[in-house]
């Protein structure tokens, strides 16, 4: 008997006809000998829906009532789901992310997962039950319902995995596994029949959708096996795994082109070029739980310099009032800041072991004529800021370039 932890996202219980269809294939793999645990999302569109109906309330609600309000997509999932499995013979039991034992910190909208008691999970899986749990979300310390963050449904699923040793941790999705880029950019992109971790964690951190990066961190730390699957067609899915496990001489360069449009750069210009100035203006943007992505400090001119630094696009204009700030109480010449701008990287284990990746990477943009406008790099992979409007050409003949596409010549599926 194995114990199976399976994610379903919400286009896979987007409607009534889906989550039977869920529950369906929740019962097959019970009848094949499986215990399972099953995490949802909210059905597609209702935490939209929720944060729409926040936004006509206030325009600043407080973070722990988002918590109480957003929550609640993922409950009605849970619920529906154990009717439908009750419907076709199949014992289930759902609970609430604070019923399953999920302990977060304090963090609203953006907690973090402290701990897990899976004393009650355990009791009704031993019971012969499937058990449903609401993903996205835990409790804290307080007793208040926290969240996640978007996509936290996969990092509730891959912790919950870990915590009870699960034999595989299953994300089920709308597509069948993970590509070497979008192939609704890339129509013949091509299926990855394994990953590492180490490139899904960059894929993921880059912009890839399919998994969120808190997942994969969670299942890399913990050792925990994970396949990315379709929720509406049979196959073998994406296996991430710790390593390789080929020969590096046969290893691919590149594995895939990851890209992110959720991109902002704000400048801080004329800033004192003294020790610890990049300190004092990343470390209160941190403090404010905004991640920094790409930084660049251009050579002083004058005992001046001029700090760029990028993060996520929902966080801009919430930074750009905090370096408004620090831009005066530093005597900064002045700041500025842009949205229309995205990241395309190129991600690969194979890049270890070969020199020359950049230099064909860079040569390829500029025969397309894109500029760069930042550069970030690590032993896997190498990524660029560029101008939003060239960002689907550039990941095209990136694509092409370093010979990704499917080798069988057809497209891959919508």
């Amino acid at each position: 008997m194995s114990l199976l932890v399976q994610k379903y996202g919400g286009t896979s219980v987007g409607t009534p006809e889906r989550i039977k269809a869920v529950a369906e294939r929740v019962k097959k793999s019970v009848d094949s000998g499986n215990q399972v645990v099953v995490v949802v999302s909210a059905m597609s569109g209702e935490t939209n829906r929720l944060i729409t109906l926040a936004s006509d309330i206030s325009q600043k609600p407080k973070p722990r009532e988002m918590d109480v309000l957003v929550s609640t997509g993922e409950q009605v999932t849970i619920a529906l789901l154990c009717m439908a499995l009750s419907e076709i013979g199949q014992d289930a039991r759902s609970y609430t992310g604070a019923q399953a034992g999920i302990r977060t910190d304090k963090s609203h909208n953006k907690a973090r997962i402290t701990d897990i008691n899976t004393e009650r999970v355990l009791a009704d899986l031993n019971a012969g039950r499937v058990v449903v749990i609401a993903g996205f979300q835990g409790i804290n310390d307080d007793g208040d319902v926290t969240t996640l963050g978007r996509g936290g449904s996969d990092t509730s699923a891959v912790a919950m995995a870990a915590a009870l040793k699960a034999d595989e941790c299953q994300i089920y999705t709308d597509v069948d596994g993970v590509y070497t880029t979008d192939p609704r950019v890339v129509p013949n992109a091509r299926k990855l029949d394994k990953i590492t971790f180490e490139e899904m964690l960059e894929m993921a951190s880059l912009g890839s959708k399919v998994l969120q990066i808190r997942a994969v961190e969670f299942a890399g730390k913990y050792n925990v096996t994970l396949r990315v699957l379709s929720s509406f067609e049979d196959g073998e899915g994406t296996l991430i795994t710790t390593d390789d496990e080929e020969n590096p001489l046969e290893q691919a360069l590149i594995s895939g082109i990851a890209f992110n449009r959720d991109e902002a750069q704000i400048t801080v210009i004329g800033v004192p070029d003294t020790p610890g100035i990049a300190h004092s203006i990343v470390g209160p943007v941190a403090d404010a739980n905004v991640e920094v992505d790409m930084i660049v400090q251009n050579i002083s001119g004058d005992k001046v310099t001029d700090f760029t630094f990028t993060v996520n696009r929902i966080d801009y204009d919430q930074t750009c009032e905090i370096v408004e700030q620090l831009a005066q109480d530093l005597g900064a010449a002045n700041m500025s800041g842009r949205t229309d701008i995205a990241k395309v990287s190129v991600v690969g284990v194979g890049m270890r072991s070969h020199a020359g990746i950049a230099s064909k990477m860079f040569g390829c943009l500029a025969k397309e004529a894109i500029n760069i406008l930042m550069i970030s790099t690590s032993e896997i992979k190498i990524s660029v800021l560029i101008d939003e409007k060239y960002l689907e050409l550039a990941v095209r003949t990136l694509h092409e370039t370093f010979e990704l596409s499917d080798r069988r010549g057809e497209p891959a599926p919508e």
